[in-house]
């Protein structure tokens, strides 16, 4: 059935045919040995052809009725039915997950198209292939277009190419792996054997380095330099041997001799910015003492709430112990020559008492009360009875 000369555009020589048998699966393609040539096809075949085709599809839905009503759909689906020119066979293909006992399905299809019935068991794959038309690539499907032996798929495949993992992207129509995966995984498996694995230790033109990550296609290669810690992208025709590679020297520092360089001055800053920023547990016992202080009439500032420890509610260090009380002092107030009186936080104490008013009283005592309490021991009792004998 082929040409022996090549010369047309159009012609298809045996060598030709044999090489495309071969890629195309060679002793796995589905030959047929059980027919032979009688004549080339002219108009009035074709047009029967079509016609009998017609009338086929037009029955399915018959066919697909009479299946439930022998209460056989939920163990077959029916997926197409094929006739031959002649119509003295027709072929039935069928889905099943188990065996099917069609017996009674078979003598029905006999009586209605009264020919020779053939019943058929395919796959997924077999499925898209008889009725499937376009897939996601715009193209019509592969396995109904040209591809002749559908082999497995892997999804070792998808991970080598980095496809997504997601079903819905790398399946096709039949539900199973799409068979474009298998096309260009000999080449990827080729290109990913050049690259070295990931935390392999490498040689670069800047020195040696700890491989992070490869692209497979442009053939690169990210490494974090063992040097100042860069990631740089070296094609893997550059690396070499680590103990080997020549080491860059350090660029010289711009800001050297300023008084610091730049990264360091950035370093600096940003070491006392965390310095200002007050931890969640100050936070807390400040809001803490406000609400104390609130509860039991008082007022506290927000410098007394800060100053204060979370545990022993005093003023120190986060480490030792409670500290003394620093007593706050008035600002003195001068008059108009210049002398400060006794009453007002003088050297003479003893005229606070005299020279406040009435209302400073009950907030003096609360204070008292506070420091007693909060205190405690030698440092809330010294601190309360020097307040009192300046009083």
């Amino acid at each position: 059935t082929t040409c022996p000369n090549s010369g047309c555009g159009k012609s298809v020589s045996r060598n030709e045919m044999l090489e495309y048998i071969d890629n195309s699966g060679g002793s796995e393609y589905p030959f047929r040995s059980d027919g032979k040539i009688l004549r080339v096809a002219d108009i009035d075949d074709l047009n029967r052809w079509s016609s009998i085709q017609a009338e086929t599809r037009a029955r399915v839905p018959d066919v697909k009725a009479a299946i439930e009503e022998m209460g056989l759909a939920e163990k077959m689906s029916l997926v197409e039915l094929e006739p031959v020119l002649s119509q003295e066979h027709l072929t039935v293909f069928y889905l099943a997950e188990e065996r099917v006992d069609f017996r009674d399905l078979v003598q029905w299809l006999a009586r209605e198209f009264t020919c020779r019935i053939e019943m058929k068991q395919v796959g997924a794959r077999d499925e898209a292939r008889l009725v499937a038309d376009y897939e996601k690539c715009g193209q019509h499907c592969c396995c109904k277009n040209f591809l002749k032996v559908l082999k497995p798929v892997s999804m070792r495949s998808a991970k080598t190419q980095k496809a997504s993992l997601d079903p819905l992207k790398i399946s096709g129509r039949c539900g199973r792996l799409m068979c474009c995966l298998r096309y260009e995984d000999e080449t990827y498996a080729d290109l990913k054997k050049r690259l070295p694995h990931r935390k392999t230790r490498v040689g670069t033109p800047e020195g040696p380095g700890i491989v992070l990550d490869s692209k497979i296609l442009v053939q690169l290669v990210l490494v974090k330099l063992e040097a100042d810690g860069r990631e740089v992208a070296v094609p893997v025709e550059e690396l070499c041997d680590p103990d080997n590679c020549p080491v860059k020297a350090p660029e010289p520092d711009p800001f050297r001799g300023l008084g610091g360089s730049a990264v360091e001055e950035q370093a600096d800053d940003r070491k006392r910015q965390r310095r200002r920023r007050k931890s969640k547990s100050d936070r807390q016992a400040e809001h803490k003492a406000i609400s104390e202080s609130a509860a039991e009439g008082g007022s506290i500032t927000e410098a007394d709430a800060g100053s204060r420890t979370p545990e022993t509610g005093d003023p120190g260090s986060e480490e030792g112990g409670p500290k003394k009380k620093k007593r706050r002092r008035r600002r003195r107030k001068k008059t108009g020559d210049g002398a400060t009186p006794a009453g007002d936080g003088g050297p003479d104490r003893g005229g606070d008492g005299a020279a406040s008013t009435d209302a400073d009283g009950p907030r003096k005592k609360r204070r008292r009360r506070r420091r007693r309490r909060k205190g405690g021991g030698e440092d809330g009792g010294g601190a309360a009875g020097g307040d009192s004998g300046g009083d």
